[in-house]
């Protein structure tokens, strides 16, 4: 029976591996698992990223994602006014099975954005990340239905692992990724980047199994433009294809000044939608104030899963702290 239960949890790792890696819907607020391209890509002199996502909480809390991030610039004294070179570190924790199968992540990672024209409105960026992975299934959480046999039912939750070391494993990562930016005025700004994680495919040791792990490529694009005076449209896209997954998502949101007492640093409200097609509607509100900008979604399933998810597909939120200093050394960037 020991055999058998730690085969089943075997089964329950891997396809969680072979599926998509942990996302967020507001991929456009969690910058360092996005593409590693965008460190540094940021007005001001350090940003510090959080994020939190709650999929599917009514099938027994499927998966629930944290992550917290900091990047910030370097050697800006020492390279070309319309460069710039950022680094940034990386934790991540992505529980599933009701905090059964655990991973954890720490990231660095850096990227060197060469501006294209005097002004640097136009920049091509180049960004690399290394990651620490750890895997751990926690046995004591594992609930398994009780079996008929010739004595009655039987609970099966009382077994005991004979060896919970072999239901850990770790490795090593390397993700990179090119961003190209462009801007006509301070009004507007597009953007076009593509990532790769799992470029050397680590290989994931479990129970005496090994899986290699699928590379991941996102494509993403998306832009900013001015609708009037006080009111800017949002747009963005991205495609992510991982072994045989694959999602697309597309949608916007329009940005609202409702004025401030800072006028570099306008208090904004935010609105629209995501969709990820074939599979949910992402209604989106924001607000900025200062240097502080808050966003909450919720899925709402769309796909054949809602009938066991409610139509709950799962509620996030993002808050990302931009220090912005006044300073004439102004970066044009990507907001969504």
């Amino acid at each position: 029976m020991k055999k058998i239960l730690t085969l089943v949890c075997t089964v329950l790792l891997f396809l969680s591996a072979q599926a998509q890696d942990p996302h967020f819907s507001q991929f456009f607020s969690s910058p360092l698992t996005l593409n590693p391209a965008f460190t540094g890509k940021f007005n001001g002199s350090y940003r510090v990223t959080g994020n939190y996502r709650n999929q599917w909480p009514d099938i027994n809390n499927a998966f629930t994602t944290a992550t917290a991030s900091i990047d910030f610039h370097i050697l800006e004294n020492k390279i070309a006014y319309t460069d710039n070179f950022g680094v940034g570190i990386m934790a991540y924790n992505d529980n599933s099975a009701n905090g059964a199968v655990k991973f954890n992540y720490a990231s660095i990672s850096t990227a060197y954005h060469l501006g294209l024209d005097e002004d640097g409105y136009s920049q091509i960026g180049v960004g690399f990340q290394a990651t620490y992975a750890n895997m751990l299934i926690n046995t004591t959480k594992l609930k398994f239905e009780d079996q008929l046999t010739t004595l009655g039912f039987t609970g099966v939750t009382s077994e005991i692992f004979s060896n919970p070391s072999a239901l850990k494993s770790n490795y090593f990562d390397l993700n990179a990724g090119v961003l190209y930016t462009g801007s006509s005025n301070d009004r507007n700004n597009y953007y076009i980047g593509a990532s790769v994680y799992h470029i050397t495919r680590p290989k994931q040791s479990f129970s005496g199994a090994n899986y290699l792990l699928n590379p991941r490529l996102t494509i993403h694009a998306g832009g900013y433009f001015p609708m009037g005076e006080t009111t800017t449209l949002h747009v963005s896209v991205l495609q992510n294809m991982q072994g045989q997954a694959s999602e697309t998502v597309v949608g916007g949101a329009v940005q609202f000044n409702v004025g401030g007492d800072d006028p570099d640093k306008p208090t904004s409200f935010y609105a629209g939608t995501w969709l990820r097609l074939k599979d949910a509607v992402i209604p989106y509100i924001g607000l900025e104030y200062g240097d502080f900008r808050l966003g909450a979604t919720y899925d709402v399933n769309t796909s054949s899963l809602k009938t066991a998810s409610n139509s709950r597909g799962g509620i996030e939120v993002s808050l990302i702290y931009t220090r912005r200093p006044s300073t004439e050394r102004n970066i044009h960037c990507p907001k969504f």
